[in-house]
């Protein structure tokens, strides 16, 4: 009963659209295959699963510790063990809650309890995760054998399926880690911690953990890939551009690919030499056929590779792959544009990607991650849990790009100082045009001042009163108009 209230509560909390991370289910197996690991007094396997717990759970984070076995009448599993948001007390009671755990056994008897891993994985995201984006820690010797099922290469093969075909999980990871304990009636050598990302929210906090570096502060050993391989199994690594002066390419913290250009360079095409890695640990490529395009500046051009196929190529490891890209010269602003002037003195930045696409591809489980599972878990058929499935034979690796244009200062020096001077040359002239004038004139030999501003015409009269001409003035000076005949009229003294 207290199990079914602490799920309910998360699944209550879940509800509220609480704005911290994805939730996190821990499951801990304590069926009668892990016998060892809490009898041998050596075993480090509950300081483990603390230090994983604290590592990766936060403040705020809605948190599940569980254990499992095989789910049997009036011995439900998983078990909650313990199930809040974290806070500063939650490793206190990770621990106290691990403290008490022991190997279970099946009701009304003294026979230790069996496992089933498929249902420990498929309850918690259909029934704790209630089918909501979260992370799933199932930490295991891998003995899939329930109700002491001694067919465990089936068993894991079912297993693997749901991991596989489950649409719920978006990214498996695990971690087989060397552990050796001896118990009264087993012994072991290592133990498997995976994680499953339910749902993309789930995916995208898996990543940033692992960016983050918070599982590694736990467990050392790479990941082992189980799902999804059908992406990022490679990445290019720049080593060098030819054949295009002016174009600069480089990557960044993030693994953006940069390209500095400066702003008169105008080469149409770069030939660029990569570094092609095997980034899908633990598996080798045993062979496929590659192509690639660039989407840069709104243009979807293909990449011209020198070598179409990859073979042989074991996880971690690089070769060299030599292209031909186009670059987005026919986008790139004029310095004189409003976009170079904008970004004087910084720069320009368009952002793109790089393609690769591998076809045919076939993978194969590496040669050192099955000795190193046949050391860890000696007479298991666990290899074929990693076994690619058959119908994944394409991925696709995406390579962000940002194309920065660096601007000088020059040019926007030169069209400010221009409108200075404009503004200089405009405010002259208002000046001269609006400032007053005086006008001396003889009229009928009598001298006169006229008070008068450019662009003003306006009449004379003689001693009677009668208009004799007309004084015009402009900014270069001034003219008599409509000169009556025989006035006496004329400028200056």
């Amino acid at each position: 009963m207290r199990a079914a209230r602490l799920f309910v509560w998360l699944l209550a909390l879940l509800g509220t659209g609480a704005a911290w991370a994805v939730p996190q289910v821990v499951l801990v197996q304590n069926s009668g295959w892990m016998e060892p690991f809490y009898t041998d007094p050596h075993s480090q396997f509950k300081p483990l699963v603390a230090a994983l717990a604290g590592s990766v759970a936060r403040p705020g984070d809605a948190f599940v510790l569980a254990a499992f076995n095989q789910s049997l009448p009036g011995a439900p599993s998983p078990r909650a063990l313990l199930s809040e948001q974290v806070d500063n007390a939650t490793a206190a009671h990770v621990r106290a809650a691990l403290a008490g755990l022991e190997t279970a056994r099946k009701p009304g008897g003294a026979a230790l309890a069996d496992t089933d891993l498929g249902e420990a994985a498929e309850t918690t995201i259909s029934r704790v995760l209630g089918g909501k984006p979260g992370l799933v820690w199932l930490v295991t010797n891998n003995r899939n054998s329930p109700n002491n099922d001694q067919a465990t290469a089936r068993r894991n093969r079912e297993f693997y399926a749901l991991i596989h075909r489950g649409a719920a999980i978006t990214t498996a990871l695990a971690f087989p880690l060397r552990m050796p304990v001896a118990g009264q009636h087993y012994h072991a050598n290592g133990l498997m911690v995976y994680v499953f990302a339910v749902g993309q929210d789930g995916a995208r906090a898996l990543d940033a953990m692992l960016a983050a570096g918070r599982i590694r502060q736990v467990i050392t050993e790479p990941p082992a890939r189980l799902k999804p391989l059908d992406r990022d199994t490679v990445r290019l690594v720049p080593r060098k551009v030819e054949n295009a002066p002016g174009v600069e390419f480089s990557m960044d913290a993030a693994g953006r690919l940069r390209a500095d250009v400066a702003p008169d360079a105008r080469t149409p095409s770069a030939t660029i030499l990569w570094q092609l890695e095997n980034t899908i640990y633990p598996y080798t490529i045993a062979g496929a056929a590659i192509s690639a395009r660039s989407v840069l500046g709104g243009e979807n051009r293909p990449i011209v590779l020198r070598t179409a196929t990859v073979a042989r190529l074991a996880p971690g490891r690089a070769e060299p792959l030599a292209s031909t890209m186009q670059l987005p010269v026919a986008q790139l602003p004029g310095k004189w544009s409003l976009a170079a002037l904008k970004s004087a003195g910084s720069a320009y930045v368009l952002p793109g990607r790089i393609e690769l696409h591998l076809h045919d591809q076939k993978l194969e489980l590496s040669q050192a991650f099955r000795d190193r599972m046949a050391a860890l878990f000696p007479g298991d058929p666990l290899p074929d849990i990693f076994t690619p499935p058959a119908d994944i034979q394409a991925s696709t690796a995406v390579l962000p790009v940002e194309v920065h244009v660096h601007y000088g200062a020059g040019p926007l020096v030169l069209l400010l100082g221009g409108g200075l001077a404009l503004l200089a040359a405009a405010a002259g002239a208002a000046y001269a045009y609006g400032r007053p004038r005086r006008v001396q004139l003889i009229v009928e030999d009598e001298l006169r001042t006229v008070h008068t501003r450019a662009g003003a015409t306006q009449p004379i009269y003689d001693k009677a009163g009668i208009e004799v001409a007309r004084l015009k003035t402009t900014l270069f000076g001034h003219q008599l108009l409509d000169l009556r005949e025989g006035a006496q009229v004329r400028l200056g003294r």
